[in-house]
């Protein structure tokens, strides 16, 4: 078996630790793991497969070397503008976790279960989509496929962690009743719910919100499909929920709906009400699927469908997904 030499930028952070571990989890074939981080982590050490590798600093000089192909991403959205394009020029395919790339026109943003031939029209960058899009596209595939979607609304509860380190730190300390002298979030989050996630535009709506609505299209790869989100950050640790209402522009039978989604790849159903059994996040946490229950019809208009979706944000959400990427690009090489 090839085996590959693998960066992972952003190496000490929450996303960039849970990728290293999805990486030996899902035992891909690494021949040499090179963690890079700021200059602050220089020296840390990260375990992989019974080793220790000191971490080094992200510098363009790091990202020149030969004989590396892939490089993980997860440093924010300025530093990847900064070093993701030196990564490509060096013949490195960089798999980006930030907001960075998503929408640029010629860089794919890819869902493996829903768009993995997007993979292989890469420029040397491979956008990873948001968190909350990711789990709600896994869903919504097969249906579109099927029925075509015409409309859809989704309500989001979206754990801390979705906020990073500072957002679990602020949960954590407000729990145990510590000061907290630079919050992440604006209010409280503990025993509270805030209706806001990322900066607001004039229109109301926020850029995470945006976010749902312009990448669902691009990856679904069908602009007609109109989306509206309102996010919500939750004190919840980890795994995001949804509310999604669906208008499909083609009747259909709840029993082909079920079918269609116990079939899809990545997704489990979870849907028994009537025996208390639906998706949660404390059922998601640390796994890789997508989970989809209280799937029930919308009477109020000709084709709807009402569906609960949740998924672990740092997983599937980012980690994951950037893994299985990776996976699939080695595959079709």
């Amino acid at each position: 078996m090839k085996l590959y030499d693998v960066i992972v930028a952003g190496a000490t952070g929450m996303v960039g630790r849970k990728m290293i571990q999805v990486l030996e989890e899902r035992n891909f074939p690494v021949g040499r793991l090179i963690p890079l981080a700021s200059a602050r982590s220089v020296g840390m050490e990260i375990d992989f497969k019974g080793r220790s590798y000191r971490v080094e600093e992200l510098t363009h000089e790091s990202l020149s070397r030969k004989d590396i192909e892939i490089a993980l991403f997860s440093a924010g959205g300025s530093t990847s503008r900064e070093f993701a394009p030196t990564a490509a020029k060096h013949g490195i395919l960089v798999i980006d976790n930030s907001s960075a790339w998503r929408m640029e026109p010629d860089v794919p943003l890819v869902v493996p279960e829903v768009n993995r031939k997007d993979i292989f029209k890469h420029k040397g960058i491979i956008a990873n989509p948001n968190c909350s899009t990711i789990q709600m596209v896994v869903a919504l595939k097969p249906l579109h496929d099927r029925f075509k979607i015409k409309r859809v609304v989704v309500s989001t509860y979206q754990s801390v962690t979705g906020a990073g380190q500072k957002g679990y730190d602020q949960l954590m300390k407000e729990w145990n009743k510590e000061s907290v002298p630079n919050p992440k979030f604006p209010y409280q989050i503990s025993f509270n719910l805030i209706p806001h996630i990322d900066e607001f535009f004039e229109d109301g709506y926020t850029r995470e919100e945006y976010k749902m609505m312009k990448e669902t299209q691009k990856i679904m790869g069908d602009e007609s499909i109109a989306v509206t989100a309102t996010c919500v950050r939750v004190p919840v640790i980890g795994g995001h929920s949804e509310s999604v209402n669906i208008e499909f522009e083609k009747p259909f039978e709840m029993s082909e709906v079920r079918e269609l989604l116990a079939k899809a790849p990545g997704l489990i159903v979870q849907d028994k009400p009537q025996e208390k059994h639906y998706p949660m996040p404390i059922f998601a946490y640390d796994k890789d699927e997508t989970f989809v229950g209280r799937v029930r019809r919308d009477e109020t208009v000709k084709s709807g469908l009402n569906m609960w979706i949740v998924s672990d944000n740092i997983r599937k959400g980012a980690a994951t997904n950037a893994v299985q990427i990776a996976e699939e690009f080695i595959k079709g090489k």
